[in-house]
């Protein structure tokens, strides 16, 4: 080894020692008949000293090497004259006797710092610098132990990891698949697996009843924060058990791996139906870290000459507690806020109910003082405390709410980033109903199984089926989700049916799976969690890129590569693409 120690070890226990370090040039400063450089490396920084004593070609050496240079040097531990609190090394540094330069670097294109000034396209273009930043360094540390963790929960909990295939068939239900085509096979392509879901199914048939896997998934969607095409999950399948064994199981995973990786006691998981979630928070993943629950205001908001709300489906409130003296600046902010294009919402009405007792509203020529006190008393607000009413279709409005109730509670910093609340959502709609294509999707997805109180309203009630699935939440963020699955024929022909594949098209897509529950396959279920978000949820970070070495922007590209790429003629013809 070139090196003694790592850059993040020494302390004054170490003190006499000659020691070799390896590493990168974090800062230089050159004082003139001293010099004092910054060594870095994953495991944290150590200074170098090299002063009148050290030999004058050392020191001139010492004077002329940059930042990020990789270094080699080697002397005695000594303590440190003005010490560092802030890193572990901080009471020490070395007395450097001799240093080699293993590599020169040209000057970086941003600093190589946890606040650095590099952009986010920049970084992602030098992402092999940009990995060097603690910060990033600190994550990858994380995403490896949550990996372990979660390794090590499953294997004494006896599950499986089997790998499933890469190279699948293409599906058209789900996101859009990437394809890959077929060298061998003219005219004919595999795809990239969304999800390992019918092959951990067939595991279950083969009797694995307990499977696992930390797999690479591929959807070809537009990006956003918490997603990139290509993602890792972890797939997890078990037979014979029923909804409360599988919750119960990984509540316990997510437990094991809070408290090995950031030492964080997760409180129980409470449990939401999604008619709840919805009704409550306006969608299917609620942070329950506030309250701020929507008001359903239909009674006491319409009837009174205001075309907005009687004519709208639905009225719901927000009450924003101790928020009455907001300006008319922040009003009209919020108001710009909810008609962004991402919100959709056409308006937004306020009232302040002042610390007086008089209200204040932009809809005062409706609604006076007494209609205005009905509905205080009835969103539960209170003198001092701001009403915030969006009206319009439901569906629409409901997410609406959603975002402005989550804007309002970053404004009145009421998200503790520190606070950790779990939950289960449950009790989803088994199918929904498109109404452009006039057909219905899966929910979930298809092999998802309603609950048996509901199947006999499969053909009679489709709409009103619930299925017997159920997402993991933790602060507003979709960790994962699951199902007990169909594990016969006739209900999974049924269910193919009613989202609409002829028999041809059901036994062509997934007659291989059908064919397989002839054979005795056990009652089962699973989850897939997204182990991306759970590593950001972890870390503290808002986009899953943080905790990904090497991930796409959002038209996903790799700038570090320049993928996707155009590929040679003859690999074309070679693959039937062109003739």
């Amino acid at each position: 080894m070139l090196r003694s120690h790592t850059c993040g070890e020494l302390n004054e226990s170490n003190i006499g020692e000659k020691v070799s370090l390896c590493g990168w040039v974090q800062n230089h400063r050159d004082l003139g008949a001293m010099c004092f450089i910054d060594l870095r490396d994953r495991h944290g920084i150590t200074q170098l000293s090299f002063n009148e004593l050290s030999a004058s070609s050392l020191l001139e050496v010492s004077k002329n090497v940059g930042r990020e240079y990789v270094l080699r040097a080697t002397g005695k531990v000594i303590e440190r004259s003005s010490k560092n609190e802030q890193i572990s090394t901080g009471g020490i540094e070395i007395q450097v006797e001799d240093l080699e330069v293993l590599n020169q670097s040209s000057t970086p294109p941003f600093t190589i710092e946890d606040e650095t000034d590099g952009g986010d396209e920049l970084r992602m273009k030098y992402r092999y610098l940009d990995l060097r930043r603690p910060k990033l360094q600190k994550n990858m540390f994380l995403r490896h132990r949550t990996s372990q963790a979660i390794r090590n929960f499953l294997s004494k909990e006896n599950f499986l990891e089997i790998e499933t295939p890469y190279l699948i068939k293409s599906t058209p239900e789900g996101a859009r698949d990437f394809v890959v085509p077929s060298r061998m096979n003219t005219d004919q392509f595999y795809a990239l697996p969304q999800s390992p879901q019918t092959f951990k199914q067939l595991l279950m048939v083969s009797g694995f009843d307990k499977y696992f896997q930390i797999v690479r998934c591929f959807r070809d969607e537009d990006l956003r924060a918490d997603r990139q095409p290509e993602f890792t999950q972890i797939d997890c399948e078990m037979s014979f058990v029923q909804q409360k064994d599988i919750c119960q199981t990984f509540e316990l995973l997510a437990k094991a791996v809070f408290k090995e990786t950031i030492n964080i006691d997760l409180p129980a998981f409470e449990t939401m139906t999604y008619e709840e979630a919805i009704n409550l928070y306006g969608n299917d993943k609620p942070d329950t870290r506030f309250e701020m629950q929507i008001k359903h205001l239909d009674k006491f908001a319409k009837g009174h000459g205001f075309q907005v709300f009687d004519g709208a489906e639905k009225v719901l409130g927000i009450v924003a507690k101790g928020a009455s003296n907001y300006t008319r600046k922040k009003l009209d902010a919020l108001s710009n806020f909810v008609k962004r294009p991402q919100i959709g919402a056409k308006g937004l009405v306020y009232c302040k109910y002042n610390e007086d007792g008089s209200f204040k509203s932009s809809i005062d020529k409706f609604f006076d003082a007494q209609v205005w006190q009905n509905l205080a008393e009835n969103c539960d607000a209170h003198a001092g405390d701001l009403i915030l009413i969006l009206s319009g279709t439901e569906n629409q409005v409901l997410k609406q709410m959603s975002e402005l109730r989550l804007e309002m509670g970053r404004q009145l910093n009421l998200i503790d980033n520190k606070i950790f609340k779990p939950l289960w959502v449950t009790d989803f709609p088994l199918l929904e109903w498109d109404e452009e294509n006039q057909r219905f999707h899966a929910m979930h997805h298809p092999f998802t199984s309603p609950k048996t109180e509901d199947f006999d309203k499969l053909s009679s009630q489709p709409k009103q089926v619930k299925a017997n699935a159920y997402d993991m939440v933790i602060n507003g963020v979709e960790v994962g989700g699951g199902s007990i699955r169909i594990h016969d024929r006739a209900t999974q022909e049924k269910m193919l049916s009613l989202l609409g594949f002829s028999d041809k098209e059901a036994k062509e897509q997934f007659g291989f799976l059908m064919d397989a529950f002839e054979y005795g396959a056990p009652p089962h279920g699973g989850i897939a969690l997204g182990f991306d978000r759970l590593c950001s949820l972890l870390a503290g970070e808002d986009n899953i890129r943080d905790v990904i070495a090497f991930p796409k922007n959002n038209q996903g590209r790799d700038l570090m590569i320049d993928a996707p790429s155009e590929i040679d003629p003859y690999q074309k013809r070679e693959l039937g693409l062109i003739n």
